[in-house]
């Protein structure tokens, strides 16, 4: 009778290397390591570049009425059911113009946030 072939293991030679331990974003962000600034500095830029967005249209819609008023002196004396147009603008029309661009600043912000998260738990 013949003897039984002896058992032979496989081993992958790379089991003696040095396993990299894959770091996550979120680590980086909390460690503050330069990855983790770097993703920081990016979110806040978007933002940034958000509020000054908003602000730079606030400028133009309401920066631009004395100037309307000045440049057209029909429009300055026109009068709205005996009120003085410039009041009813200042006093009635700016404020839908506010709520909005507050509306869109709070919708763009939030999907910004949400669209770094996204991708900090993917990477």
């Amino acid at each position: 009778m013949a003897a039984a072939p002896r058992r032979v293991t496989v081993v992958s030679p790379r089991t003696t290397a040095a396993r990299t331990r894959r770091v996550a974003v979120t680590e980086e962000i909390d460690e503050q390591t330069g990855v983790g600034d770097a993703f920081m500095r990016s979110l806040i830029r978007s933002q940034l570049r958000l509020g000054l967005l908003v602000l730079a249209a606030l400028g133009v819609v309401v920066g631009l009425l004395p100037l309307l008023f000045v440049v057209a002196p029909g429009v300055r004396n026109s009068e709205v059911v005996g009120v003085p147009l410039a009041w009813v603008v200042l006093g009635f029309l700016v404020y839908p113009v506010l709520v909005a661009l507050g509306w869109f600043y709070v919708r763009h912000a939030e999907r910004t946030e949400r669209d770094f998260a996204e991708m900090v738990e993917r990477e």
